[in-house]
């Protein structure tokens, strides 16, 4: 059975089940699920609880399998905790954990929690993963994606009774917040929590924020993925483009990644205009080219804009870059790698930024 992270408090009420499993990377999302799970446990009698790490090839399941069999002499219920870090239980793990499901059924006793990062879909295909969903609650956590995040802070906001204001303003402050937090959902959360300590209900105007309080109060601890840059980038999102840039250079990002990560974009481009020029459909070439999900919305938004003589200078830029990043000087280019990376991110941006169809002929600098 597989229920979304939202679901669990309304799944809950209609009664706990015998064995979870928790997967996906978001942390703060994975540990209130599991929250929910321990306190509505505890309410039942579950007030014993043990925690396995799974660590490395030679781990030793047996202590698993026996503590979910076994209670001690002062509990009549308890909670099994199941953590593994790298998502792959090995042969004998998954062995293990498809005794595990088997026992659930018949266990009113154990509450079995596994604890497992975000998963590709081949081990989702696994035996042992089949067997969790099977005879167990399935729960995959998913990121709140940057257009959502502003929606996300209201609702944290809302909780604990504060809100921004209506209109306009409040919009504006709520995307500030979202830049400031962005990819660090737990540092969000956080951020948060210290507006409700800061800005009590009875001392800022019935819990309403203005952008102000907001600017003043909450820091920059946004933290970006080099791969998420790529849908910024193919979203014609210019201002994030450069944030994201400053950003991953703050952390200490390698460059030759960052380029990699958006020459890679424009090559996939070019590769399947060129298919769909000897006469393949676009959904057709898209597949032959592995792109799928949010980048497969965005190249079938960019490509019928995009002309062959701007994917070519795309791609002499991007050449360009890859010398600057390895130390080699280029005329009319920036010396430093990073502000070279910020010119051939804004360039693809420009492009892909460009309002009606057919209007692809804007020039690029180069």
């Amino acid at each position: 059975m597989q229920i979304a992270a939202h679901q669990i408090g309304n799944h809950i009420q209609r009664g706990l089940k015998s064995l979870y499993t928790l997967h996906g990377d978001e942390p703060l999302l994975q540990q209130e699920a599991l929250d929910a799970i321990r306190v509505a446990a505890r309410t039942l009698g579950f007030t014993e609880r043990t925690s396995h790490t799974v660590a490395g090839a030679h781990f030793d399941w047996s202590e698993v399998l026996a503590s979910g069999g076994s209670l001690s002499l002062f509990a009549d219920k308890q909670i099994v905790e199941i953590r593994i870090p790298s998502g792959k239980p090995g042969k004998d793990g998954s062995t293990a954990l498809q005794q595990l499901a088997d026992m659930s059924k018949d266990n009113d006793s154990t509450l079995t929690v596994i604890l497992l990062p975000r998963l590709d879909k081949m081990t989702k295909s696994s035996a042992w993963f089949a067997a969790l969903e099977s005879f167990g609650v399935t729960l995959e956590v998913q990121p709140v994606e940057r257009n959502a995040l502003p929606q996300w802070i209201a609702q944290r906001l809302s909780a604990q009774n504060q809100r921004v204001a209506p209109g306009e303003e409040g919009q504006r402050t709520l995307q500030f917040f979202a830049d400031r937090v962005e990819g660090n959902l737990l540092a969000a959360h956080q951020e948060i929590q210290k507006l409700g300590l800061l800005f009590p209900v009875e001392r800022a105007g019935g819990g309403v924020l203005t952008f102000d309080q907001v600017e003043s109060a909450v820091m920059n601890v946004a933290r970006y993925d080099v791969f998420k840059l790529s849908e910024a980038v193919l979203g014609g999102q210019a201002l994030r483009v450069q944030r994201m840039l400053d950003g991953l250079q703050a952390e200490g990002e390698a460059e030759v990644l960052v380029h990699y990560t958006l020459s890679e974009d424009i090559r996939a481009l070019k590769r399947v205009k060129d298919a769909m020029g000897q006469g393949r459909p676009l959904p057709m070439a898209l597949r032959e080219q592995r792109i799928w999900g949010p980048r497969e919305r965005l190249f079938e938004r960019v490509l019928p804009r995009l002309t062959d003589a701007a994917l070519a200078q795309l791609l002499q830029s991007a050449h360009v870059v890859d010398g600057i990043v390895k130390g080699l000087k280029q005329p009319d280019w920036p010396a430093s790698g990073w502000q070279a990376l910020h010119r051939l991110a804004l360039q693809l941006c420009a492009l892909c930024a460009i309002g009606p169809a057919g209007a692809t002929s804007a020039k690029i600098t180069p």
